[in-house]
């Protein structure tokens, strides 16, 4: 029993003289030898953010649109910044030890605890040269990260731009975004921000007391590696974008170019345009600033932010419409003495066709046939049922895209002006029919469409009776996934029996002798097409052309705006056949009428100076909106007044403007 109590003190003796040893080592490390604490006061562990590579973009036959070129920033922590050699910075950087002060001030207003850009895309010499003396510069680091670089410096609009996150920004991630993290501010950079931007990556980095990078801790045991953003496979050809961009130069307007069987854009094109890459890099803020000076606001996506009235464009909608509607067939007959009597005003047509069917009337865009058909379709269930026809009549006309968004795979699509009935009811009250919106049967009016939603029209031509949603972006990742929206069949309500004789009057819009394109005709392709002249308020009328080819088993439909350009076949339909032209055989062979395409790029359309200051006059996109909405106005004020005088003061505003078919183009100078 004495023998089991005595192990039982030894044991514990054990325990106690262990836990004096270990005690005294404690006491001697902290208390007596400052070894530890030297080695925890020059030893920092800092998590270092790496930033991945966002994804490259590919046009069609995978080309590299839109790549990544590497750059060095140098970052500060105020907070942990003591006195430092600021001349040696200032030459490092090739800076003022005026812009050093300056620099630190800002970065001490942001954020005194966070990291910080000091200077952004510095040189590769700078970079070296820091590398060397970074110890002299406590609470400095040096990035790298990657900045976007477009190799073809086009499609400035389409690309957007990449810029430093907002606090709106951050707050919205969910945690995602810290301060100096960069996001797609626009364009398809916005789009597929998620896709995009990859993942970050972290390393937990020591860093002695010269501030110098000790390497990883425990060996890079809980650093994460960056992921780079998927690839994108764009819809885009960049042959006929970049031929697009050129015969659009020194003009305002559009192009857009649609694959009719998967609803892919093969050209997207807002003029005038800007090089992408001067939203890249130092000199951001200033090029952006400059972008909004500019008086033609090329800032606009004019693609689907630019709402135009169709014009006559319009036409081959409403036939299709009548013809599923039976409001007429397709022999149907009427006939054009030079102009269309609404009531008891007139809308006039520049030529005199008689007795005039409807291919001819389209390939010839007679206004006295559509104002008939029109007419036809209201009140095809009665004078007394006008309102409702209408309605239906509405209701016929969006399946086709109108007056709503196509959604797009891009921010800020506009989605146009399309009234429906409860509009002119607030104005009209029950006092209006046909005659009130008869503008409409040519497109005119209180209607107004982006290119997107003309060439989608021609898409679904194209298609004999539906579209797929129109969309930049093919192909997702490596795995190229396609998102299901853009494979689901979207019909217009038309049956494909009713499209034949549609179609034969585009085609002879284009290849007849009474045809308004046809100076456009492309050799050994049937192009089918209509073109349009819409009304500018603030100077010549803008050129309108959509189309599609070939004829059968299409491949391209096309819609083309060109401000200031008079009518549709003098500008938009030579230009669409260029592009068609260049799409369908890679090549543009010489024209019999001596068209070409550098006559046709050093065309200058832009609005002319209108003062001394040699200031440009902006183009108004929404002017015709404007106009309208100021015409209804005194309309409606004109009821409480004179309601007698409501039918002419309708008709002195309604204001129709008629391609001239006998009107040659003259060949740009």
């Amino acid at each position: 029993m004495d023998q089991l109590f005595n192990r039982k003190y030894i044991v514990q003796g054990l325990f106690i003289v262990v836990a004096l040893i270990l005690l005294g080592k404690l006491f001697y490390i902290q208390i007596i030898s400052d070894k530890a604490f030297s080695s925890a006061e020059s030893n920092v562990l800092r998590k270092i953010y790496k930033y991945p590579a966002r994804g490259a973009i590919l046009d069609r036959n995978m080309k590299v649109i839109v790549q990544n070129e590497p750059v060095y920033d140098l970052m500060v922590i105020p907070n942990e910044v003591k006195p430092f050699d600021t001349l040696g910075l200032a030459n490092a950087l090739e800076i003022t030890i005026e812009d050093v002060r300056k620099k630190l001030k800002k970065a001490k207003a942001q954020s005194p605890y966070q990291s910080t850009f000091f200077e952004r895309q510095i040189s590769v010499q700078s970079y070296a040269r820091l590398q060397e003396i970074m110890y002299r510069f406590p609470g400095f680091r040096t990035q790298d990260r990657t900045i976007r670089h477009y190799p073809d410096s086009i499609a400035g609009q389409l690309f957007g731009y990449v810029k430093e996150v907002s606090p709106d920004d951050i707050e919205k991630s969910e945690g995602y975004y810290k301060p100096g993290d960069f996001i797609g501010k626009s364009g398809l950079e916005r789009s597929y921000e998620d896709f995009l931007r990859g993942e970050k990556g972290v390393i937990n980095t020591l860093y002695d007391a010269k501030n110098v990078a000790q390497g990883s801790y425990a060996n890079g045991k809980y650093d994460i590696n960056a992921v780079s953003g998927d690839r994108l496979i764009s819809s885009l050809d960049i042959r006929i974008q970049r031929l697009g961009e050129e015969l659009m130069k020194n003009k305002v307007g559009a192009i857009v170019a649609i694959e009719p069987s998967t609803g892919e854009i093969l050209a997207f094109v807002s003029s005038p345009g800007y090089d992408p890459n001067q939203l890249v890099g130092k000199d951001w803020g200033k090029n952006y600033m400059s972008l909004i000076a500019n008086p033609y606001r090329p800032q606009i996506v004019r693609p689907i932010a630019g709402q135009y009235s169709p014009g006559s464009s319009f036409k081959p909608v409403d036939a299709l419409v009548a013809l599923q509607d039976g409001a007429i067939d397709p022999n149907t007959t009427f006939f054009c003495p030079g102009y269309y009597m609404a009531g008891n005003h007139k809308v006039k047509c520049e030529h005199v066709d008689g007795t005039i069917n409807m291919q001819r009337g389209i390939a010839r865009s007679c206004n006295t046939y559509f104002c008939h058909v029109f007419q036809n379709i209201i009140t095809k269930n009665g004078m007394k049922n006008q309102r409702q026809t209408y309605a239906k009549w509405h209701e016929q006309i969006s399946k086709w895209g109108f007056g709503q968004k196509l959604g797009i795979d891009m921010p800020f699509e506009k989605k146009g002006i399309f009234y429906q009935a409860d509009h002119y009811d607030k104005i009209y009250g029950k006092r209006w029919g046909y005659t009130t919106v008869i503008s409409q049967a040519i497109g005119q009016g209180e209607i107004t469409s982006t290119p997107l939603q003309m060439a989608n029209v021609m898409a679904a031509i194209a298609n004999r009776g539906y579209y797929l949603k129109p969309h930049l972006i093919k192909g997702i990742g490596d795995k190229n996934v396609v998102k299901k929206e853009y494979v689901v069949k979207n019909y217009v309500g038309v049956d494909e029996k009713y499209f034949p004789i549609v179609i034969d009057g585009m085609r002879d819009a284009v290849n007849s002798p009474w045809g308004t394109a046809k100076e456009s005709q492309i050799p050994n392709i049937l192009m089918c097409g209509k073109t349009g002249t819409v009304q500018n308020p603030h100077g010549k009328n803008h050129s309108v052309f959509i189309g599609f080819a070939p004829m059968n088993n299409p491949k391209i439909a096309i819609a083309v705006i060109v401000e200031n350009g008079g009518y549709g076949g003098s500008y938009a339909a030579p230009i669409s056949s260029f592009i068609v032209e260049k799409y369908l055989t890679d090549s543009i062979k010489p024209r019999a009428n001596g068209y070409t395409v550098k006559a046709f790029a050093e065309t200058n359309l832009l609005p002319a100076l209108i003062d001394k200051t040699k200031k440009f006059k902006p183009t108004r996109l929404d002017s015709l909106k404007l106009k309208r909405a100021d015409s209804l106005k005194k309309v409606k004020d004109s009821l409480k007044v004179k309601p007698a005088l409501l039918k002419q003061t309708v008709a002195n505003k309604l204001k129709v403007n008629q391609p001239d078919i006998n009107h040659k183009p003259v060949t740009p100078k």
